[in-house]
This record gives structure tokens, sequence and C-alpha cells, in this order.
């Protein structure tokens, strides 16, 4: 039986049986297959049995459904090539499958996102580039531990609109009592001196 396995870290070795017609993963609880990550949409994309093909077809999602790093809208998904949405990859692996020549399969039937031909037969697209499994695209990460503790130069926040704005009321408070307090020191004094 054909299983999606996670990839990405944080979700690694968790895996979902593809059972049924029609399997929906997303970021929600009400898809087939939840993957609680920002970067998966709330309904991503949807997976179709049809006879012995596995159909990937992404449900208009912000971040992207991938087919071996090649964006698509709707392709079909062999065993061995890797499914990225948004930041996590899912490679689709069969108990049965030869290992070998299955692993490294093209992204046959893939049709690039926004092309007018998404129902277009195999042999049609098959000149994409192929890569090897061992090859996907890089996923952007965030700062990294090693970055943080080599204390990157801060950002000049004046550029970026973040700056702190500065404190006038505190500069008039402190006059304004300086002044007063010469005053009442001034008054103390001629007190004084008329006294005498």
């Amino acid at each position: 039986m054909a299983k999606l396995v996670v990839l990405s870290e944080g979700f690694a070795g968790r895996t979902h049986e593809l059972k049924g017609e029609k399997i929906t993963i997303g970021r929600l609880e009400d898809n087939t297959f939840q993957i609680p990550e920002p970067s998966v949409s709330s309904h991503h994309c949807e997976i179709l049995i049809r006879g012995g093909e596995i159909l990937v077809r992404d449900l208009q999602s912000t971040n992207g459904t991938f087919i071996n790093g090649e964006p698509v809208t709707e392709a079909v998904l062999k065993p061995g090539q890797v499914l990225r949405l948004g930041a996590v990859e899912l490679r689709l692996e069969e108990d049965h499958a030869p290992s070998g020549a299955a692993a490294a399969a093209p992204v046959a039937g893939a049709v690039p996102a926004g092309s007018a031909g998404a129902a277009a037969p195999a042999a049609a697209t098959s000149s994409l580039p192929k890569k090897p499994l061992g090859q996907t695209s890089p996923i952007p990460r965030g700062v990294t531990l090693s970055e943080l503790e080599s204390g990157a130069r801060p950002a000049d926040l004046k550029k970026t609109g973040f700056a702190k704005k500065e404190d006038r009321s505190g500069i008039i408070f402190w006059t304004v009592f300086a002044v007063v307090g010469l005053v009442i020191v001034g008054l103390l004094v001629w007190g004084l001196v008329t006294i005498r």
C-alpha cells in the first residue's frame, strides 16, 4: 500500500497510508492528513487515487505544491518522489515498490503552476528537468543557533521604520523642574537678604 512519509524536521517519520479515493492534506484538523505547520495552507492539496496512479492537485495554496522541486497544479506522484507543501517535504513510498530505478523516477505528468494544460497527458510534459531523489531544493529557514551565538550585528532600526521615538517629554519635565527649582532658590535667597 502507498504511504506518504514526512521528511521534514519536527515531523520526520510521521506517515499516512493512502486509503480511499481522495485524501486532503492541510494545516486544519478537518483534513484527512493534518500537518500543523505555518507554511502549509489550511487546505493545501488533495491526493486522488485513480487506478494505479496517485494524482496530486494543489488547492490554491499560499506557498505552493512541488514534486521534486517543480511547482505543480496537478501532477502524478510516483514512488520515491518528494512532495513539498510549503516548507514540509514528504516522500511517496510503496511497500512493494522496487528500489533503485523507481526511487529516482522523473516528474512525469507534472504541470507547472499556472499552465493552461493542467490535465495534459504524462507524455506531453515529460520534458521537465529531472532531479535525482537526493537533490532537493533548499528550504529557507530562520536564524540558526550558531548565528545567534555569534552575536550577529543588530539591524539599523532607523532604516526599517521601527526606531524608538525620542522621549521629549522627559527633557521638558526636567527643564521645567530646574527652572522652578532656581526660582524657589532665588526667592529664598531674596527673602533672607531682605529680612536682615
